[in-house]
């Protein structure tokens, strides 16, 4: 059975950082495509990026882009999310999530879903 546990999220001010990690069990990170998403009040859940399986090719949505790094560590079979720049549209809950095969950016693709982490920037 797969888990994956997020942390790391918080309250931090805008232009400031914060970096999530997604700890997983039950499957390999490094054979699995992972995404990040997020879901604010009232929005639906979308793609914010993802890491290919073995090679790490990554992927960013438009409004994260230069602004969040994904990167795993497949010793600790766990994933981060590192957010610098953030800005209070930043705000949302957070959730890792893993399929099999490759990156993309629907979520109902996803087979495997974390509890999420609350990320609030002020301004």
């Amino acid at each position: 059975q797969v888990q994956l546990v997020e942390s790391g999220g918080g309250l931090v001010q805008a232009g400031g950082s914060l970096r999530l990690s997604c700890a997983a069990s039950g499957r390999t990170i490094s054979i699995s495509a992972m995404g990040w998403f997020r879901q604010a009040p009232g929005k639906e859940r979308e793609f914010v990026g993802g890491i290919s399986p073995r090679f790490g090719s990554t992927y960013y949505a438009d409004s994260v882009k230069g602004r969040f790094t994904i990167s795993r560590d497949n010793a600790k079979n766990t994933v981060y999310l590192q957010m610098n720049s953030l800005k209070p549209e930043d705000t949302a809950i957070y959730y890792c999530a893993l399929k099999p095969g490759m990156v993309v950016t629907g979520a109902p693709d996803y087979d495997s879903w974390g509890q999420g982490t609350q990320v609030t920037v002020s301004s």
